[in-house]
């Protein structure tokens, strides 16, 4: 029997290098990407086009959840908030502006649902507690208090056998992931990282600035293109 697992896809570095992960481990992906009104839209394409890559352009589910660029209250939603040039401090009394409040909590509860409903064993996703950006829905215990309610709210965590969440990456460093991406020819070239909204990655934003630190350490080019010819 094939076993199964749901991937949240954002199209980004760290999510594509998941996939690869737990393709390697022998599971059939099933990627999940969602659609909230993010201004880096690109990154949906992005992962339209990992999803192919892996073969699973046809169990791509893309969700709309709209209704957070509704609700604002992050550069990554609402276009009167900037995204900030600089590095962040990652600290829990400094959260940056780019956290999407409530967004990780609601990407693990329906990719629960895809994954009860398709027989799935697992689901990953690309959280780091490490080279990220402080979010407080990335850290380790964040993830297995949703994954004790996991257990307690769905058919499959009452009789026995309850969804695992993979989070592979949350103790590595960015070059770490990297390096394992490398290995097992994680298609980066199709990914993007950037926060703002636009077709070459802008190099200053936080997202570019850890991604580009992680190439560096990892002793590689990143393959993407970058605004003004850094790459």
């Amino acid at each position: 029997m094939t076993k199964k697992a749901v991937v949240i896809l954002s199209g980004g570095l760290d999510s594509t290098t998941c996939m690869g992960i737990a393709q390697d481990c022998g599971y059939e992906v099933y990627p999940i990407t969602f659609d909230y009104g993010q201004r880096q839209l690109r990154e949906i394409e992005n992962a339209r086009s990992v999803a192919s890559f892996y073969g699973a352009a046809d169990r791509h589910k893309v969700i709309s959840l709209a209704f957070l660029k509704e609700f604002g209250g992050s550069a990554l939603t609402d276009l009167s908030i900037d995204v900030p040039p600089a590095g962040v401090s990652g600290t829990a009394s400094d959260i940056p502006v780019t956290y999407v409040p409530g967004r990780n909590l609601l990407f693990l509860s329906i990719a629960t649902s895809y994954a009860e409903v398709i027989g799935a064993e697992a689901i990953y996703i690309g959280v780091n507690a490490l080279d990220y950006s402080g979010y407080p829905d990335c850290r380790p215990e964040f993830i297995r208090k949703v994954e004790e309610v996991m257990a307690l709210a769905t058919r499959v965590g009452v009789e026995g056998v309850p969804i695992r969440i993979e989070t592979p990456l949350i103790h590595w460093t960015k070059a770490e992931i990297i390096r394992e991406g490398e290995r097992l020819g994680v298609p980066y070239g199709l990914t993007t990282s950037c926060y703002n909204g636009q077709d070459e990655a802008c190099g200053e934003c936080d997202s570019c600035r850890l991604r580009l630190k992680g190439f560096e350490a990892a002793g590689l080019s990143d393959p993407i293109a970058y605004r003004g010819g850094e790459e």
